[in-house]
């Protein structure tokens, strides 16, 4: 079976992650997560594997493959060996014991990092058993992102609290509440400029990131962003190779999509189609495209340069709630 050179999946609450042919919108193959809905995916940046993260389990399953078993899992309470075809043995002892919300990858894929409503952070070592390192953010964990230079995370969380977490100090090196509610979403430039966090009021707070006398990562103000009238539930930054302008995208519970350009942060586009809350969304490489999941059942792809849906990709029966694109080249990306 010949690697795609475009990987995009979707998933959400029938239970099933679903693979589709970006251009022409054949959902290929279809993998059954029976255990619970899935709140989270993402792809290796190898392309070789997608992580499903669900309750409370994430799970790991071939991309290029007509297995429809996970190769490994993440989050079961026993001691089980799991032999996985990437030359190395998971051991899975202890779990997250609520909804994993945020999963991703280091740059290379040695190591996971996850975010849970248990109010957890945890590493996952994916050559060791089980995680290596577990921080406490005393809240449900909404969003984690991994920041460009692979050393610390950056953690939201239901009380509308921000951590960054020092990986080299193994510990948390910055704390901030912009306002007293839910952090919904977090991202980080490409370049590792600016952050931004978008919280249950529809406004998005954006910094800049410093770096401090002590290697910690200070926030600069810069903008408040009134983006949406209700819950914004992603915010993401347009990739590196994104021609002419730097976007932010914004989905939200009010069933649109707003591009944002972060020069002034002025509106470029609503994209409007979807018939309830829309959960997540991720950029193709060139920041040309952008698919989105939905509560309609249904995920899109958007030409931005028209604000128009070009593709819908139908096939899940309740409400699809996340989103994976790799359309880059394969291998690392450090």
């Amino acid at each position: 079976m010949p690697q795609p050179s475009v990987i995009l999946a979707t998933a959400g609450y029938d239970h099933t992650v679903r693979f589709w042919e970006a251009t022409s919108g054949r959902c290929y193959r279809t993998l059954q997560y029976p255990d619970s809905q899935v709140n989270h995916l993402e792809i290796t940046p190898d392309k070789q594997y997608l992580a499903a993260a669900g309750n409370p389990h994430i799970r790991l399953f071939e991309v290029n493959s007509n297995n429809p078993q996970p190769v490994c899992q993440f989050g079961e309470n026993d001691s089980n060996l799991s032999k996985v075809s990437i030359q190395y043995f998971v051991i899975s002892y202890d779990s997250h014991t609520n909804n994993v919300t945020a999963v991703g990858f280091q740059c290379d894929g040695k190591w996971m990092y996850s975010g849970s409503e248990d109010g957890t952070v945890k590493i996952w070592d994916l050559r060791a058993p089980g995680f290596q390192r577990e921080y406490e953010s005393r809240a449900a964990v909404n969003t984690v992102v991994l920041h460009p230079n692979q050393t610390e995370l950056i953690s939201g969380d239901q009380n509308g609290n921000i951590r960054v977490w020092d990986l080299n100090a193994n510990s948390c090196s910055c704390e901030l509440v912009p306002e007293d509610t839910a952090v919904r979403s977090l991202t980080v430039m490409w370049d590792g400029s600016l952050v931004v966090a978008a919280n249950n009021h529809g406004t998005c707070y954006v910094w800049r990131l410093m770096r401090g006398t002590q290697t910690m990562t200070n926030f600069e103000p810069l903008h408040k962003l009134q983006a949406h009238n209700s819950y914004i539930l992603k915010c993401l930054l347009s990739p590196e190779f994104c021609e002419h302008h730097r976007y932010l995208a914004t989905t939200s519970a009010d069933q649109t999509v707003k591009i944002w350009n972060v020069d002034g942060f002025t509106l470029e586009r609503t994209l409007t189609g979807h018939q309830r809350w829309v959960w997540d969304c991720v950029f193709s490489v060139d920041g040309a495209f952008l698919v989105t999941a939905s509560s309609d059942s249904t995920a899109r792809l958007w030409d931005l340069s028209t604000g128009d849906a070009i593709r819908t990709y139908q096939g899940h029966h309740k409400a699809t709630v996340c989103c994976a694109l790799h359309d880059g080249a394969d291998g690392a990306s450090c």
